[in-house]
């Protein structure tokens, strides 16, 4: 596969080694001017292109966001958020007291808070423990979780199974089929947070049978940030009742004075209010001309190679990686080392960005990277005083 990595599309990567994509990633160039010359549009016109380009940006983000998630766009969503879009899913979502919540100890909070508020009409929420990845390293440090522990939480009371395909500080990654398999066997709605996967990572969650999808734009899309994609399924659509609502959410839409309750029945019901469209038309390009273009795949394949690249030139004794098993691997690359923080704002200071997190050092390529920039990163990381 032969990627464009030119500076013509990614300008800060001749300013700058970027390895930092599970933070909030520099906005692909073709979308920025995507988005400024709809600003531009609005600015010399207003309203008078306003109902044209409105619906179809709407509908081309789902037509690209379909071709990445194998459906079709009537499954999609337009959300500002994972928090907007889980919150929705789980206020909606139709609980009796003593109904069940599967979850992970260390979750991102986006795909933990919303749950918890449900324990307001009691529902139970059970956490996974934590599975420290090395014997060498703090045991607090965030692992993993174990599928024999899922299983063994389970009962015939669990509904949800709320889990993010990669955890955002150990870069664990869920075996999304495995998982999905195990919970459609037993009718449990699995909900994946996919903020640290989308765009890098291969997520098909019709052959998964996975209920929904939430995910940021501004990650692994390479997309402006406040604004998102929610994958949700017909039969998990059937279940949740609106929670948000607003004129876009009823078919009769810009016919204001038409108060018909009348709800979309695709994913559309969750755009509940006036989408920002030049973020929209951003995020749309980029999926439309990275993840979409190129295939998940292929792309995760590409970020892999560069992560390899640096492990076989990783040669400082206070740096531990934390690998998991081809099936658990992700974007995120953590190091284990002395005062992350410090190492970090040190490497920034030679140009290479990563991203301290949770004890540790995320190394988080993406397909725009190269070799020069993963073994400059090994060379400064070796340099590190304490190597002995």
């Amino acid at each position: 596969m032969h990627f464009d990595k030119t500076p013509r599309l990614f300008p800060y990567s001749t300013e700058r080694r970027f390895l930092a994509h599970c933070s909030v990633s520099p906005l692909y160039t073709p979308a920025a001017e995507e988005a400024i010359a709809l600003l531009r549009d609005q600015q010399h016109y207003g309203v008078a292109h306003f109902g044209d380009y409105y619906p179809q940006t709407l509908e081309a983000i789902k037509i690209h966001g379909a071709a990445l998630f194998k459906t079709t766009p009537a499954n999609l969503a337009v959300v500002k958020n994972t928090s907007e879009a889980i919150s929705m899913i789980a206020n909606g979502y139709p609980f009796a007291a003593g109904d069940e919540v599967i979850s992970f100890v260390h979750e991102y909070p986006a795909n933990h808070y919303p749950w918890r508020l449900q324990e307001q009409r009691g529902v139970h929420i059970k956490l996974l423990s934590n599975i420290p990845n090395r014997p060498d390293i703090d045991p607090a440090l965030v692992g993993s979780w174990s599928m024999e522990a899922l299983e063994a939480a389970v009962t015939p009371r669990t509904r949800v199974v709320a889990l993010s395909h990669v955890q955002f500080t150990s870069g664990f990654a869920a075996n999304l089929p495995q998982l999905g398999a195990f919970c459609h066997e037993r009718g449990i709605d699995l909900i994946i947070d996919a903020a640290q996967s989308l765009g890098s990572m291969p997520v098909f969650p019709e052959e998964w049978h996975i209920a929904a999808v939430a995910s940021a734009g501004w990650k692994w899309l390479l997309g402006p940030f406040g604004i998102g994609i929610l994958y949700a399924s017909p039969a998990l659509r059937e279940k949740i009742a609106l929670t948000q609502i607003g004129a876009e959410t009823m078919t009769q839409g810009m016919d204001y004075l038409d108060h018909t309750w009348a709800p979309h029945q695709t994913a559309k019901r969750f755009e509940y209010s006036s989408s920002p469209v030049t973020l929209v038309a951003a995020l749309a390009r980029c999926i439309q001309e990275v993840p979409a273009h190129y295939g998940a795949e292929s792309l995760f394949a590409e970020i892999i190679r560069l992560q390899d690249i640096f492990l076989t030139k990783l040669s400082h004794p206070d740096f531990k990686p934390l690998l998991y098993p081809p099936e658990h691997r992700s974007g995120i690359l953590p190091l284990v080392c002395p005062d992350p923080e410090a190492v970090g704002t040190a490497l920034a200071e030679q140009g290479i960005i990563t991203s301290p997190r949770g004890g540790v050092l995320r190394i988080a390529p993406h397909f725009y990277n190269t070799e020069e920039d993963m073994l400059a990163l090994a060379s400064a990381i070796n340099a590190w005083p304490g190597k002995g």
